[in-house]
């Protein structure tokens, strides 16, 4: 069997879940999440915890005994919990705000770049250069961390732009051949 298939997910205080012919749904304080069941993966309540099983033991069946289970365990954290990632900006003069709907970021362009945040993300501001990409659907939260990391990467020289937090970087010598004037 799967080693992660075959581990049943336990369900905290609150998480409801409703299983359909091809859908799981889960319901908790954060919101509503859906998880698709692949072909052949069923579920079943036991005792306050999910199972997933599959048809046969095909590699194919094995692999997606083990994505459903990872694609529901995370549904029922998010709806629970939430996710989280945290970007910090590095460099003189970078700096980021949050007004409504929209990040404002000085990253050293001419103009300011401004994101237009999604509905089902929040974004925190703890202090000026340390942005908090808060949500429920794990893939999500990734997604717009990377899209606004995307708008200034870490330079391999001076490492300056955005970073996720405990991000290590290996910084490059300069290149061979250049005088200081």
């Amino acid at each position: 069997m799967s080693r992660i298939g075959k581990q049943p997910i336990p369900l905290p205080q609150g998480v409801k879940v409703n299983i359909l012919a091809e859908i799981i749904e889960f319901e908790g304080p954060k919101g509503k999440l859906i998880s698709l069941l692949l072909p052949g993966i069923k579920a079943k309540l036991e005792d306050n915890k999910l199972i997933l099983t599959r048809r046969d033991d095909s590699k194919q069946q094995r692999s997606f005994h083990g994505l459903n289970r990872t694609l529901a365990f995370n549904a029922v954290v998010g709806v629970s919990s939430g996710f989280s990632k945290q970007l910090e900006i590095v460099g003189v003069g970078y700096r980021a705000k949050v007004e409504r709907d929209r990040l404002e970021l000085n990253l050293g362009y001419p103009k300011p770049i401004i994101y237009k945040i999604p509905k089902d993300i929040e974004i925190v501001m703890e202090k000026a250069t340390l942005i908090t990409v808060k949500g429920i659907n794990k893939q999500r939260v990734g997604q717009v961390a990377d899209e606004i990391r995307r708008f200034r990467k870490p330079d391999p020289y001076k490492l300056k732009g955005i970073r996720y937090v405990g991000e290590r970087l290996k910084k490059k010598e300069r290149k061979a051949g250049v005088t200081d004037v």
